[in-house]
C-alpha cells in the first residue's frame, strides 16, 4: 500500500468512529422532521420519544397510525443497528392499543428478542406519559454487516 493509501485508510477509520448513535439516527430525515428522539441507546435496547402536536393527528383529532409506525420503527433502528453494523427491517407489524393526541408524550422502547449472525427478531412496546400500552410492534431485521460511523 502507498503512503497515500494508509493516510485515506487512517481518514476513513478516524471518521467512521467519529459520530454517535444519535447523530447517526438524526440523518433519518422523515423521523427528524415528525419530532421523533432517540433518547437512549444500548447493545439491543433504545428508547426514542415523541411529542404528540397538531401535525400528527389524522382527521378523528387522535394520533395517525403512521407517526406511530415511525416512532417505534426509528426506535427499532437504534436497537438493531447498535451493534455496530448496517441493519434493516424485513417485515414489520404493528397493533394499536389505545389512541394518544395532542400533548400526550409517547415513549418507544426496542428490545432485542433474537440476534443471528445476520438476521434478528425486536419488540417495541409504544407507552404514554402513564405508562399505558399505546401500540405493541414487532420486526424481523437483516443485518447487512456493512460497519457503521459510530460505536457505543
Amino acid at each position: 500500500m502507498s503512503k497515500t493509501s494508509d493516510f485515506s485508510l487512517v481518514l476513513i477509520i478516524y471518521y467512521q468512529n467519529d459520530m454517535t448513535p444519535q447523530e447517526f439516527f438524526k440523518k433519518d430525515s422523515f423521523a427528524e422532521k415528525t419530532g421523533v428522539e432517540l433518547i437512549e441507546i444500548k447493545e439491543g435496547y433504545s428508547k426514542a420519544r415523541l411529542v404528540i402536536t397538531e401535525t400528527h393527528l389524522n382527521a378523528g383529532n387522535r394520533t395517525q397510525g403512521g407517526v406511530l409506525f415511525t416512532l417505534a420503527d426509528l426506535a427499532l433502528a437504534a436497537a438493531a443497528n447498535s451493534h455496530g453494523t448496517l441493519a434493516f427491517s424485513l417485515s414489520s407489524n404493528i397493533t394499536f392499543l389505545r389512541s394518544s393526541g395532542p400533548g400526550d408524550i409517547l415513549y418507544a422502547e426496542a428490545r432485542e428478542r433474537y440476534i443471528g449472525r445476520t438476521t434478528g427478531h425486536y419488540q417495541i412496546d409504544i407507552t404514554n406519559q402513564n405508562g399505558e400500552l399505546v401500540a405493541t410492534f414487532e420486526s424481523s431485521i437483516f443485518r447487512k454487516g456493512d460497519a457503521l460511523p459510530f460505536t457505543l
